[in-house]
């Protein structure tokens, strides 16, 4: 244990965490030209250089988080990563109609992950993990 905290429990939530965007990056990566049009659909400033990060957050940095490398700063950008899908991807306050339940659902499972990730890059990756196996981190 450490912190009081199960490792065991603590390799689940990485995995837990990584999993939807290491699904969803590879999907952006096997269809980059859509991933750029998705990005222009929801007024991501930049859209080519947009899909480009959401790709590099979604796979090496949630894959470094599932493996436990550099798992504090690969989580402290995943948090703020997803503050900005929550930002951009899902403003609820500019929806109208049914479509505002759904959009504000999205927004706020995002704040969700977010608080996942704070969690992680507080607590580390816990023995589990790359860091405590190279001594890379504290866990």
């Amino acid at each position: 244990m450490i912190n009081g905290i199960n490792d065991e429990l603590t390799l689940v939530a990485r995995l837990l965490l990584a999993t939807l965007f290491l699904i969803f990056g590879w999907r952006k990566l096997r269809d980059y030209s859509g991933t750029v049009s998705q990005m222009v659909q929801l007024g991501a400033p930049m859209p080519v250089l947009a899909a480009a990060i959401a790709t590099f957050m979604e796979l090496p940095v949630a894959f470094a988080v599932a493996v436990g490398a550099f798992t504090r700063l690969a989580a402290l950008l995943m948090a703020l990563y997803t503050l900005g899908t929550a930002l951009i991807g899902h403003r609820y306050w500019t929806v109208k109609g049914a479509d505002k339940v759904d959009s504000m659902d999205g927004f706020y499972k995002d704040l969700s992950i977010m608080g996942g990730f704070l969690l992680l890059h507080i607590n580390g990756a816990g023995k589990y993990s790359l860091d405590m196996i190279y001594g890379i981190a504290a866990p």
